[in-house]
């Protein structure tokens, strides 16, 4: 079946420990000696490369995982937000996402590498170096997936800044919505930062002449003296603009708060429909969010997060989330959606949700060693047939293959 890449999809997967589902190591093929070697990570890049997916995702935090993030308070009520527990049969502790991804980026070719950022309690300005330089180092492959941190015991680690703890009550109301819309700004500002920084250095600034001994343009380098709320940077960077001029911004969101960061800021939004009515309504206030910030003009992808099971049959898929479920003492609550069933199920349920405005799905493996080979093997191929995935990459950077262009400086068309 012959297909324009308009019609395509976008695909990439979620990457953390050994599975989405807390029970996942415990699965014979789950590796979990290995989760802290570079290989581990590396073959789990490899699968994903072997799929065409678009890119990676590498979760990261700045506290050890716990069994209560927000999304399982749904119904618990008064519980500090993303508190730290007392459970040693889960996956504990992770390997740095930047490092991880400049680690793999060698080793692959086409995908995309997108690690984790939290940006609370980071600074701008060394992320920017780093995920410019995991841009050289992967010819033009690299992202950041930007991520806020509110929580107390987070901010007790680095001694520099103190939270009040927060329920889901609390969140939901004025005063929650206040601090919420706080943490997002200063997240956009630092995107922005972030954003200037890889600007900085115009894409001629070298001139490496040995015979003249002039090794840069001292002109083509820019103050970009950002004055914010939490952040003053005069810049420039110290690192060259990257090989795509702007790498790829990624945001999940779930509500009106962290929509308007990926409207101002991202060019992918990860968001987390119910239905396809859900997903047509979120898809309509990313792009009023989008023209409200004056970017109606500019392509911003929403993908839908999906947390996946896959196996030959729904019977199948539902019994081997049941076991797990079990294995973890109850059922698996989820920000997002949770799919049980066959490749073809999953397909049609993609193209459901794309009808509705989503350009692309980043998927969860719920057992990495199980769903993701799953979704290279199974789902790939589906897609491929109704003409709704690549047969081969097309491009050779990340952007080239969302289709976004690459930007131009805006410093060199301030000289110009």
């Amino acid at each position: 079946m012959s297909s324009s890449p308009a019609s395509h999809l976008h695909l990439a997967v979620a990457l953390d420990g050994t599975g989405w589902h807390p029970a996942s190591w415990r699965e014979p093929v789950a590796r979990p000696r290995e989760l802290f070697t570079a290989g581990y990570w590396a073959d789990l890049v490899a699968e994903a490369e072997r799929g065409l997916l678009d890119f990676v995702t590498i979760e990261d935090g700045l506290s050890l995982q716990s069994s209560l993030p927000q999304s399982r308070l749904r119904s618990t009520g008064g519980t500090p937000i993303g508190e730290p527990d007392d459970r040693t049969d889960q996956v504990r502790g992770r390997l740095d996402a930047v490092l991880i991804a400049s680690r793999i980026a060698p080793l692959s070719r086409h995908i995309g590498l997108v690690p984790t950022v939290i940006t609370t309690h980071t600074e701008p300005f060394h992320i920017s170096k780093a995920i410019a330089t995991l841009d050289y180092v992967s010819t033009g492959r690299a992202g950041l997936r930007v991520q806020i941190s509110a929580h107390p015991h987070e901010a007790d680690h680095f001694g520099r800044r103190t939270f009040p703890p927060i329920d889901l009550a609390e969140l939901r109301s004025p005063a929650g919505q206040e601090r919420l819309t706080e943490h997002f700004d200063e997240a956009a500002d630092y995107v922005e930062v972030v954003r200037r920084l890889w600007d900085s250095w115009e894409d001629d600034a070298e001139i490496r002449d040995a015979a003249t001994g002039r090794f840069v343009d001292r002109d083509k380098l820019h103050y970009i003296d950002f004055e914010g709320a939490k952040f003053s940077v005069k810049g420039p960077s110290i690192t060259p603009r990257p090989p795509q001029g702007q790498p790829l911004v990624t945001s999940l969101g779930h509500q009106t708060v962290p929509y308007r960061l990926i409207a101002r800021q991202a060019d992918v939004g990860h968001v987390t429909p119910r239905d396809g009515a859900d997903a047509r309504a979120i898809v309509a206030e990313i792009r009023a969010e989008q023209e409200a910030a004056g970017r109606a003009d500019d392509t911003v992808h929403v993908f839908g997060d999906l947390v996946v099971f896959l196996d030959d049959d729904q019977a199948a898929a539902a019994a081997r989330k049941e076991r797990l479920d079990a294995l973890d003492g109850g059922a698996y609550p989820s920000d997002a959606r949770t799919f049980t069933g066959t490749a073809a199920e999953l397909a049609d349920l993609l193209e459901e949700f794309a009808a509705e405005g989503l350009t692309g799905f980043r998927l969860r493996p719920a057992v990495l060693g199980h769903d993701l080979p799953r979704v290279t093997t199974d789902l790939v191929p589906e897609l491929q047939r109704r003409g709704r995935f690549r047969t081969a990459y097309e491009a050779d950077t990340l952007r080239g293959l969302l289709g976004l262009a690459r930007p131009a400086n805006r410093y060199a068309a301030a000289t110009a």
